[in-house]
């Protein structure tokens, strides 16, 4: 059965069929959100919030109006920032800072909150535009700063590195009495502290506006995203949601707080153990949430996403309001006088500013989700290191297919991406991707956060590197996993400045540290024998990393800046890397999980190690042996030992000969 979408008579044809609920107006709304919304996995999931149980030609019919509502891909158009200077002269301001932001503050987005992409072309995950009327800049991070250079014309945007030269201090010299225009909705408080500061250092002064002028400008901006929501059972979580939510209840009482506002739905997720599909690689649901100290819960979500099953699994603990709804209960809050936390690092000016109007009495605390998420429990361990032994295989049989297959000149970036997601599909509980893969050969290798597209899609050939970084959701985890592969016979250079690599990543793999030990103060670890050489990589060494929820998750990570100690459960990366300009790029990446380590012998002091999660095979035909200590080859072999028990019981013979040549034992004597 064919649908036209834009036909009522059509749609009103498959309600009638179907027994679908609602109008033909109610359907080709849901069915436009739905096409708004990333590919769930499985893959015909979203249909239950449409017509649970529909048979075979009903999926059919409503998958193809689906595709047919699909949003437009976005494509640059240099006359959209000359239209957004026009509409901030009618608003009165003379400029508008807009973050690659959502008012949940999260990394993924769903395409409606793409406004930042709207206005430059860049698509990084992370950066922020400033526009005056005399200049436009593009603030990125280093793994950005080539990639913006490509996306965002450079007659009309100047691109400034995000962390050496941030906007606030950009503004602080530049603004010089003038009214800068923010949408508080994008912007934590902590962001808009500074930006007031530096607005006023220079005689300027921040104007909100809300709604987004962009909005307005944005003529086809896409619907709100309608992802299904589901329950993740206590077999995988290890903790139900009443228990969670008396502990963050017991949290409150102690400040004497009577709530507190979530807004990131990462929070919300661990807190209710639901995961949802409203935006891509991570199982998240768009929401707000309210906690009492009493342990209940108001959920600001729109109902539509929720089945029957779902709503009964929350239980009469989790009151269900709509999602415009929460404006109205930050009012209720203040209008009852309540002091309610909320963390300034995450929380929008919008909500501090709503809840200041109404009454409420603010207090600054972090997010209480955030560190007992970070600390993952036994039963959270245990799916994860299940998920990375299904993921090593996978991993394997690529790793074997690039081999047997790159010199034909058959494989391409794109295609590789496909091959991979392919073997990974096959294991069990795999929810797809956990982020965009970065497949990059050659030249684009050197870009940190390189995404193929059509007219960059390099084919693989003899003579350079071939960087693949990935990873996958399965219902008990989540991975990303870092290889560098020699295409061919690899340069001296590239031995010799992969091995400098491989020797950081050892020295994250072996730390050994007292507990209270920041990741800003292991990051050096990872780059001491690259700046011997003088060289470095301009990203952090290690994140955060969820179970069965976000691929960057905090606060843990291992940079430069970190300041939060590393405790024992929490999942970090370890991937130093080396990019050569136009040349390639090197980056080996590992999860890895803090443990609890032997105490120090004359004080008793808590010790941590970490246990490395990942098993693949890191390979030996860039590895310069002269360059490694016996400390280091030891730790390489024995490493590579795991990787032949973890994996080579999933292989067939052909596989496991091949896994046994890619881990064989290294020495000093080879090359």
């Amino acid at each position: 059965m064919t649908v036209d979408p834009t036909d009522d008579d059509a749609l009103a044809a498959l309600i009638a069929s179907a027994g679908i609920a609602g109008t033909p107006a109610d359907l080709r709304s849901r069915l436009t959100r739905i096409a708004a919304s990333p590919n769930p996995y499985p893959a015909d999931a979203w249909v239950r919030l449409i017509a649970p149980g529909a048979d075979a030609d009903t999926l059919a019919a409503l998958s193809e109006a689906r595709d047919w509502l699909r949003p437009t891909p976005l494509t640059p158009d240099a006359s959209r920032l000359d239209r957004l200077r026009a509409a901030l002269t009618t608003q009165g301001v003379d400029g508008f800072i807009l973050p690659r932001a959502d008012e949940h503050q999260g990394e993924y987005l769903p395409d409606g909150a793409q406004r930042l992409a709207w206005l430059t072309g860049f698509t990084g995950s992370a950066g922020t535009a400033v526009v005056l009327p005399d200049t436009a800049i593009l603030f990125v991070d280093g793994r950005y700063t080539l990639q913006a250079g490509q996306q965002a014309d450079p007659s009309r945007w100047e691109v400034r590195h995000l962390i050496r030269t941030p906007p606030a201090a950009f503004l602080r010299e530049a603004l010089t009495g003038r009214r800068l225009g923010y949408d508080p909705r994008l912007h934590s408080v902590r962001q808009i502290e500074a930006l007031t500061d530096a607005a006023g250092a220079s005689g300027g002064s921040l104007v909100t506006l809300d709604p987004n002028p962009i909005d307005a400008l944005w003529t086809d901006r896409p619907p709100a995203p309608l992802g299904p929501v589901e329950v993740l059972d206590v077999a995988f979580t290890g903790v139900d949601a009443a228990h969670k939510r008396a502990r963050i209840a017991a949290a409150l009482a102690e400040t004497g707080a009577d709530a507190t506002v979530l807004n990131q739905p990462e929070s919300i997720a661990w807190l209710l153990n639901i995961r949802g599909r409203d935006v891509p690689y991570t199982p998240l649901p768009l929401a707000y949430a309210t906690v009492s100290r009493d342990g209940t819960v108001e959920l600001f979500i729109d109902p539509a996403k929720l089945d029957t099953e779902t709503r009964t699994a929350l239980g009469n603990q989790v009151a269900l309001k709509p999602f415009d709804a929460i404006g109205e209960a930050l009012d209720a809050l203040g209008t009852a006088g309540a002091t309610v936390t909320i963390d300034p690092d995450s929380a929008t000016d919008w909500l501090r500013t709503r809840l200041v109007a109404a009454g409420a009495n603010i207090q600054h605390a972090p997010d209480p989700c955030v560190l007992p998420r970070a600390r993952k429990n036994a039963v959270e361990l245990a799916g994860t290191r299940a998920a990375h032994r299904r993921d090593a295989t996978a991993v394997a049989r690529f790793l074997k297919w690039i081999d047997d297959t790159a010199l034909d000149g058959s494989v391409t970036e794109a295609r590789a991406v496909e091959a991979l997601e392919g073997f990974r599909s096959r294991g069990e509980r795999w929810r797809g991707p956990s982020f965009s893969s970065i497949s990059g050969f050659g030249t684009n290798g050197a870009i940190v956060h390189y995404r193929v597209t059509a007219a960059t899609d390099l084919s693989l050939e003899d003579g350079s590197l071939y960087l693949i970084d990935s990873g996958a959701q399965y219902l008990d985890g989540t991975t990303d996993i870092t290889r560098t592969v020699a295409i061919g016979a690899p340069s001296q250079e590239m031995r010799e400045r992969f091995t400098l690599v491989l020797k950081g990543h050892i020295a994250i793999a072996t730390a050994r540290f007292p507990a209270g030990t920041t990741g800003g103060q292991i990051d050096a670890l990872a780059r001491q024998f690259l700046w011997k050489e003088g060289l470095d990589f301009d990203h952090g060494t290690g994140h955060g990393v969820g179970a069965f929820l976000g691929v960057h998750e905090g606060p843990q990570r291992i940079s430069s800046i970190s300041r939060v100690p590393i405790e024992p459960g929490m999942i970090l990366s370890n991937e130093p890397g080396y990019y050569k300009p136009d040349g390639y790029g090197i980056r080996i990446e590992n999860l890895i999980l803090a443990v609890e380590s032997d105490p120090m012998p004359d004080t008793g002091r808590s010790m941590l190690s970490f246990e490395t999660l990942t098993f693949a095979p890191i390979d030996r035909r860039l590895i310069e042996p002269s360059l490694l200590n016996f400390e280091e080859v030891a730790w390489l072999d024995a490493y590579h030992a795991r990787v032949r028990t973890m994996v080579a019981p999933s292989l067939d013979a052909g596989e496991r000969a091949w896994l046994n040549a890619a881990t064989a034992t290294i020495t000093h004597g080879d090359s």
